[in-house]
């Protein structure tokens, strides 16, 4: 079974949501960059994000702050996002080789239907995606993998995880499963090392997965 992470890995929204995140967590005090975004940051679930910000910080975020700056993502998000390119066909390949697909993400469910749903993925993996708020660990932990694997009734030894960040890589390295590592979007290449295969085009996933399970 081949698990795909949501952003970054399906929808093109990291290179958008970074942009924002730099900014929003600016307002706070914290004069981060888009690439120390990316390091600390990308493929964490919110809490463990807003936990690291406070720590930062030394103090807790205002109340409004989330709520504040949610429109910001939904209105660029409705207005930019995109598919990680060949991503359908990729999906498409690896179904037509009778492999079982699945979405295991850091993101909410009602993000994933509505991102998912934007670019029109969201049917082809309904009633198979799962978030990391059904578990008590995000990634880095190997919890939401396993909890994806076990609900879809697969061994952990017989998944692939298609991940962009380095947490991602480690949670799916825990897990017991290959990883692939995607480095065609704002994931530098050396942050997935630790992946079994780093890929930078869609186009080469099904022969990754495919040879992983071999």
């Amino acid at each position: 079974m081949a698990i795909f992470d949501c952003d970054g890995v399906l929808v093109d929204s990291e290179r958008l949501a970074v942009e924002i995140d730099a900014r929003a967590i600016g307002a706070l005090g914290w004069a981060i960059t888009e690439a120390e975004v990316v390091e600390r940051f990308l493929g964490r679930s919110d809490a463990d994000v807003l936990a690291a910000i406070e720590h930062h910080l030394g103090h807790p975020v205002p109340a409004d702050w989330e709520r504040r700056w949610a429109g910001e993502y939904a209105r660029t998000f409705d207005e930019r996002l995109e598919a990680v390119p060949g991503v359908a066909a990729a999906i498409a390949a690896l179904t037509a080789a009778g492999l079982r697909t699945c979405v295991a993400s850091s993101g909410s469910l009602e993000k994933m239907r509505r991102t998912l749903g934007r670019v029109g993925l969201w049917d082809h993996f309904e009633g198979r995606i799962f978030s990391a708020s059904e578990v008590d660990r995000g990634k880095p932990a190997p919890d939401l993998f396993l909890h994806a694997a076990s609900r879809s009734g697969v061994p952990a030894g017989r998944c692939v995880v298609v991940e962009d960040s380095q947490y991602g890589v480690a949670g799916a390295r825990a897990a017991g499963m290959r990883c692939v590592g995607f480095a065609g979007g704002i994931t530098p290449a050396a942050q997935l090392r630790e992946a079994d295969v780093v890929i930078t085009d869609m186009a080469a996933l099904p022969a990754a997965v495919t040879a992983l399970l071999a």
